[in-house]
């Protein structure tokens, strides 16, 4: 407020309600693409779930090293290890290592610090701040909003610490905190908890829903390992009750039966890796600085899920008492390590265990605030189901393919809670409908982090860090495009062109919105094998994931390649625009035998596809020196054919005429 009483204002075009992961990627990439941003946390760390939560062991996927996350995904994660290799002394063989690993955690291939993740985007948001394209407010929390014929008009805030009010009057609002806060401020209509399945169809649901049935939220905690040390904590209160009905244990599903304990710093018979490395920050063999004498681990254990109900539309006073419950639950779970937990020597407790505040940004070593699993989840335009994406509903490599697709994933869906026991059911590598970002309703609202438009199962594979940062930049490119089409996101919903479109600005954002896990983000052919695969050109086979991008064609399948190619280019241009029967194209004895050379390529997408361009791809090393000779005598391989293919794909739909 001014000295008079009055709330100051502030006009912009993309208003980002939470900086977690999905929120810092929404507000990064909104204003790279030239808008005025503003982004506000209720914290003073950017990040949630790798920062403010705790949760710095990235859960992703097999292939995430080469393909799987966006391009400002890959900043970040480049920008992790460059934050260690800059401000700290390495190991030689820590410091050379290409896939560089702070913490070494068995379930991750990059763990490090919150305060690390924090840190990294910070920087990465240095630049569109000191532009004046994105205004960051923290420790501000949203508490009402105005809307006006279905559209929100302003948001009003509150400072938490001085308890200024700011109104904000943007043009788009996305929604990336972790309950769906602003669902609830803008009569959006949402799901929560467990659905029934008759309402779903999916196998794994319950025969009746469930409000109250909402994952657990964890506040995971940092400790040192400090031989000959002595750091128990005072034991908390509700200690002996809590110890007793979570059960605090090594077994990670303690109900179930037959399920193996874990040790401390040894691999036990039937499991993963030890306890202390599951989410290990700091592995102190990468260091050669004396600021890292030891491991830090981050505790994010079925022991300290905290299972007594639900936060979501809770009263306030309700919420707080659940939040001081959830920390009390791991502070006895440390107590309990610290005291109870069997040794890997024999006998009880490791009191050498050390709490690290400085680690977390806490006072007490605890997460700053909870990891929310699942809030308030949109009813959105479309809802991914689990038969859409389950390995045993989906037979081939890919699961179900969208064809307004905004990004991908991959994850088990992986429930925890709400009861006794964790849920965990295979997928298939999937996709981020575009549906699932938008209300059914409300026009200039989007969901941008894990309250996308799933069910209470699907959240379990939606809501982990790639993923959420993949549906923040989805979020903000479908806001950026709408305001540049003066179109409203339901609207280019409903049309295939406008989908095309938005989706060919994802792809020039290094976004990927198929599968192929050798066409990474820099190769030459990324766009165009996206491209015609989401045109449905040229899709994956059912085998795998690869597209094979240096392997040669023959003539035959050079031929129906470029026919599927001209028969999408008449659909966005007409008939006159290409020819796929043209007499070239039409099958010849020496078609399954002969290869598809370059210039003979040329010569049939011409015929087939008069407005062609042909886009250089690379040549192999190998190819002879006289360059027109080797264009001519070389014989295509799957890229290049892509690339000239993408090229002439892309340019029917930019020319497409949108009304």
């Amino acid at each position: 407020m001014t000295d008079g009483g009055q709330i100051i204002e502030i006009p912009c075009d993309v208003l980002v309600v939470g900086a977690g992961l999905g929120g810092t990627a929404a507000a990064l990439r909104a204003a790279r693409l030239g808008r005025r941003v503003c982004l506000i946390e209720e914290t003073g760390w950017p990040g949630g779930q790798i920062s403010t939560q705790g949760v710095s062991a990235l859960d992703e996927h097999r292939y995430i090293e080469t393909f799987g996350g966006t391009g400002a995904y890959y900043e970040l994660r480049d920008g992790i290890r460059r934050y260690y290799r800059e401000r700290y002394a390495l190991t030689p063989d820590a410091q050379q290592a290409p896939a560089l690993n702070p913490g070494n955690a068995w379930v991750s291939r990059l763990s490090f610090e919150p305060r690390a993740g924090a840190a990294v985007l910070e920087a990465m948001m240095a630049g569109p701040h000191d532009s004046g394209d994105l205004q960051v407010f923290y420790h501000t929390r949203a508490v009402a909003a105005e809307v006006y014929g279905g559209r929100i008009a302003t948001v009003l805030t509150r400072h938490l610490e001085n308890g200024a009010f700011l109104r904000f009057r943007p043009v788009y609002v996305l929604d990336a905190t972790d309950l769906g806060d602003l669902f609830v401020y803008t009569a959006t209509a949402y799901a929560v908890g467990a659905d029934a399945r008759a309402q779903t169809g999916e196998p794994s649901a319950p025969d009746a829903a469930d409000p109250a049935c909402v994952q657990n939220f964890t506040f995971p905690f940092a400790v040192e390992f400090c031989p000959g040390e002595t750091h128990t904590i005072p034991r908390p209160e509700g200690y002996e009750q809590n110890r007793d009905a979570q059960p605090y244990s090594f077994v990670y599903t303690p109900r179930g039966p037959g399920a193996p304990a874990y040790r401390m710093f040894e691999t036990a018979p039937g499991t993963y890796g030890a306890f202390w490395t599951y989410r290990r920050a700091l592995d102190a063999r990468n260091f050669a600085d004396p600021r890292v004498p030891r491991d830090v681990s981050i505790i994010n254990w079925t022991g300290n899920d905290f299972r007594g109900g639900t936060v979501v539309d809770r009263p306030v006073d309700e919420q707080a008492a659940r939040y001081r419950q959830g920390r009390l639950l791991s502070l006895g779970f440390l107590y309990w390590l610290q005291t109870e937990a069997p040794r890997d020597d024999g006998g009880l407790g490791y009191p050498e265990l050390r709490p690290r505040p400085d680690v977390m940004g806490s006072a007490d070593g605890l997460s700053q605030v909870p990891y929310v699993r699942e809030g308030r989840r949109l009813r959105a335009l479309a809802t991914v189901v689990e038969q859409d994406i389950s390995a045993a509903a989906q037979m081939g490599a890919r699961a179900a393919r969208f064809e307004a697709t905004v990004g991908i994933g991959f994850y088990p869906i992986d429930l925890h809670g709400c009861g006794a026991q964790a849920t965990t059911i295979p997928t298939k590598p999937f996709q981020i409908p575009l549906g699932a970002l938008i209300p059914e309703r409300t026009a200039n609202l989007l969901a941008a982090a894990k309250n996308i438009g799933t069910t209470h199962l699907t959240n379990g594979a939606y809501r982990l860090q790639p993923v959420e940062w993949a549906v923040g930049e989805a979020a903000a490119a479908l806001a950026v495009f709408c305001l540049r089409t003066g179109r409203a996101p339901q609207e280019v919903h409903a049309r295939p062109d406008l989908v095309r479109r938005l989706q060919l600005l994802l792809l020039d954002q290094r976004v990927p919105l198929y599968w192929y896990d050798d066409v990474p983000l820099g190769h030459p052919a990324f766009a165009a094998t996206q491209l015609l695969a989401v045109e449905d050109v040229w899709g994956g086979n059912e085998d795998d994931l690869h597209f094979q991008p240096d392997a040669t064609l023959l003539l035959g399948e050079g031929k129906r390649r470029i026919a599927d190619a001209a028969r999408r280019i008449q659909r966005w241009q007409g008939a006159a625009a290409a020819d796929p029967d043209a007499g070239v194209l039409r099958p010849a004895p020496e078609d399954g035998s002969l290869p598809l050379r370059r210039d003979a390529a040329r010569t049939l997408i011409s015929l087939a596809i008069p407005q062609a361009a042909f886009p250089e791809p690379a040549l192999p090393e190998a190819a002879p020196a006289d360059r027109a000779a080797a264009e001519n005598d070389a014989v295509m391989t799957r890229a290049g054919l892509a690339i000239w293919l993408g090229a002439a794909l892309r340019a029917a739909i930019e020319l497409t005429r949108t009304v």
